[in-house]
């Protein structure tokens, strides 16, 4: 047996290790100052590298005037084996909310992606109660990192909880040596266990709990479910899949393949639409995906050397994407994503976001023939983004951590990583249908920006239609103007925020129904 597959099996007990240790965060800091000194939890197993974890009572009052009073926890789960030996720590930032007379609070957990990023995305970017402001079309790592009432928040509707996976944030294996973890088996069995973990010593294993994962963050959500559901013995009640890979073979194709093409079109029309000052909408970009799945799909099929495809594809594609005719014949209508960031704004010497289309930077060599640049969403935020959570963690948390290095994109978790030996890419389209055949309440949200080119809107649409009807009402696609982190859109995150509070109270009202709805059985 490989150390990636006795990790794996090990990893599913470790939540059930240590369960009689009083909860985290028993000793709490005095009610309603964001500032105040807190008292910090037991530390656990020997050999802990983080501090003891941090609790303080906070409050933000929301731009709609509502005030929001919580509990913030900063600290991190223990995982360790049957003897009580220490494995890794898990760090994480857990907001809780007391809740109404006889109601149970539901608890979320989030988790990014990468592999190799920290959850300070979703925390600080998307669904916490403080978030980064960032430019709409541009954004200068050197800006403010002071951190504003979150519009968008989940904490108004369900607890939240944070992690970060091996290798990312403060997360640490405890002999400093990650790579086991970094697997897609194993990844998934750790913050399984951490998951279940939290659940024991917090005392929420009767809430109502789902998942929201971001990118790699909702391949991990369908595998999580699926490791909960079976081996550890923890139900969802549902998923948000933000930005996700359902299938790398869909993304990752051969070069000979014409899919990755088809998949991006439609993504590229929005991008068209946005640069003439219209939001995108389903029905706006529905001839583009006609399109790319029928005409342009044929046409690929034929070869570059077929010119009168070519032709024909030269005068549908150029207008419909917006760049000009001669470059599009040149790469005989296989655009490029590369090339089409540079494209977009060549006349002012920009180049655009592979995130999203809608945020450019400067070419840093506008007048070579081939430009090397960082991408002016993904790598410009990186230096706000780590500034804002290592203020977050020491002024507002308490939970300095002064000589670890915080991971908020880990190129050695990145690089390190095992996809497998098989000879398919990894999916978990399967994965999802299982879950929701097993489970005839849960649901599920997926998510997308229209312009997002990394991980195209158009993918998830045609994977999401081959789930049986089984799934029918409890599976649902939404996409909103923005690219693979339109959250960071003011109408994109209201509209976000909505559809997922729909998607909490319609599970909330299965679960406490006598009867599964959509298909499934109820246990006798």
């Amino acid at each position: 047996m490989t150390l990636s597959r006795r990790l794996a099996g090990a990893a599913l007990g470790l939540a059930l290790a240590l369960g009689s240790s009083p909860p985290l965060g028993a000793q709490e800091a005095p009610h309603g100052h964001p500032q105040a000194e807190s008292k910090q939890a037991p530390r656990g197993p020997e050999g802990r590298r983080l501090p003891p974890d941090s609790v303080t009572q906070q409050s933000v009052t929301l731009p709609d005037g509502r005030s929001l009073a919580f509990t913030a926890t900063a600290g991190s789960l223990p995982l360790v084996d049957e003897s009580g030996k220490l494995q890794a720590e898990i760090a994480y930032v857990a907001y809780t909310m007391a809740p109404e007379a006889g109601r149970t609070r539901p608890v979320t957990f989030a988790v990014n992606g990468g592999p190799g990023a920290a959850s300070a995305y979703l925390n600080i970017g998307a669904i916490g109660p403080w978030r980064l402001p960032t430019g709409t079309d541009s954004i200068s790592p050197s800006q403010a990192v002071a951190l504003t009432p979150n519009d968008g928040t989940w904490l108004d509707f369900t607890d939240l909880v944070f992690i970060d996976p091996v290798g990312t944030g403060y997360s640490r294996a405890a002999d400093g040596n990650g790579k086991a973890y970094w697997s897609v088996d194993s990844d998934a069995s750790t913050l399984a266990a951490a998951i279940a973990r939290y659940l024991r010593i917090n005392d929420r294993m009767a809430a109502p709990k789902f998942f929201v994962g971001e990118s790699y963050g909702g391949f991990r959500g369908p595998l999580i479910a699926e490791k909960l559901q079976e081996e550890i013995g923890v139900g969802l009640s549902g998923m948000v899949l933000l930005s996700p890979v359902l299938d790398f073979g869909w993304l990752e194709t051969p070069r000979a393949n014409p899919w990755g093409y088809v998949l991006k079109l439609p993504s590229l029309a929005a991008g068209a639409l946005e640069r003439k000052g219209t939001v995108p909408t389903p029905a706006l970009l529905g001839e583009a995906e006609a399109y790319a799945s029928g005409p342009y799909l044929t046409d690929l099929l034929k070869g570059p050397s077929d010119a009168a495809a070519v032709a024909r594809m030269t005068d549908k594609v150029a207008p419909l994407v917006g760049l000009d005719a001669a470059l599009v014949r040149a790469q005989a209508a296989r655009l490029s994503t590369r090339s089409v960031q540079r494209e977009i704004d060549r006349a002012e010497g920009r180049v655009a976001s592979a995130y999203d289309t809608g945020i450019t930077g400067w070419d840093p060599n506008p007048d070579a023939a081939q430009s090397s640049f960082e991408d002016p969403q993904l790598t410009a935020l990186q230096a706000p983004l780590t500034s804002a959570m290592l203020d977050l963690y020491a002024r507002t948390l308490k939970w300095p951590v002064p000589n670890m290095r915080y991971e908020l994109l880990s190129n050695a978790v990145n690089h390190g990583w095992s996809w497998g030996s098989g000879r398919q890419a990894p999916e978990v389209l399967s994965n999802l249908k299982g879950a929701l055949a097993l489970d005839g309440r849960l649901r599920v949200l997926v998510a997308h920006g229209f312009t997002d080119l990394v991980t195209p809107y158009f993918a998830s649409k045609l994977l999401l239609a081959q789930v049986p009807a089984y799934a029918n009402g409890r599976l649902n696609l939404a996409v909103y103007p923005g690219g693979h982190m339109f959250y960071t859109r003011p109408d994109s995150r209201a509209a976000f925020h909505r559809d997922v509070a729909r998607l909490f109270a319609d599970a909330l009202k299965a679960r406490d129904r006598g009867a599964a709805p959509g298909g499934g059985q109820d246990t006798p």
